[in-house]
């Protein structure tokens, strides 16, 4: 039996879990709505407060999808209920981010700012020029709109230039060692 998928997860107050007979879940929370079509062999129910996972087989998918789902529906109550936030350091010289509107300016020491809309539920704060910060409800979208912003200008291991997440450790290289040649 699949230790993460035998858990059930508990429904908070203020929550609402909803599953059609297609396997489409909706669960609706004070920060917003998240809809999701599972796999269409997993046995979703909701009672007594909770949402319980089960398999219809051994088999080994959906011993691989009975984890899965039951961390994607986990994952959606969570967002609904507290959302999800990444942070993002920006370091080097004259490297800085800007918001105006739904649109976010970098200056990553190109020849032209890089500019990126804000994605549909998807909040971007620059509290600071060397500081961005993603919100969101839904944790995929979060964590592919950190992404792609890191992508922009990834972090290199010599002067550590670039952008990393805060908790991130960008393990450092020595530059050439510039001796005298025998």
């Amino acid at each position: 039996m699949s230790r993460i998928g035998k858990l059930p997860v508990a429904i908070p107050a203020g929550v609402e879990v909803k599953v059609d007979d297609q396997n489409t879940i909706s669960v609706k929370g004070p920060k917003g709505t998240l809809t999701r079509a599972l796999h269409k062999d997993m046995i979703v129910k909701v009672e007594n407060g909770e949402v319980v996972v089960t398999r219809p087989s051994e088999t080994k998918i959906h011993k691989s999808l009975h984890g899965l789902t039951r961390t994607l529906i986990n994952n959606m109550i969570v967002g609904v209920t507290e959302g999800y936030k990444k942070e993002l350091d920006i370091n080097g010289v004259g490297y800085r981010a800007q918001k105006q509107g739904k649109k976010i300016t970098l200056n990553l020491g190109y020849s032209h700012p890089v500019e990126m809309q804000e994605p549909e539920g998807i909040t971007i704060d620059v509290p600071a020029p060397n500081k961005i910060i993603v919100n969101g409800i839904n944790k995929e979208l979060v964590g592919q709109t950190a992404a792609i912003i890191r992508e922009f200008r990834l972090p290199e291991p010599y002067k550590g230039k670039g952008i990393k997440y805060t908790e991130e450790f960008i393990v450092r290289k020595e530059g050439k060692a510039g001796g005298k040649k025998k």
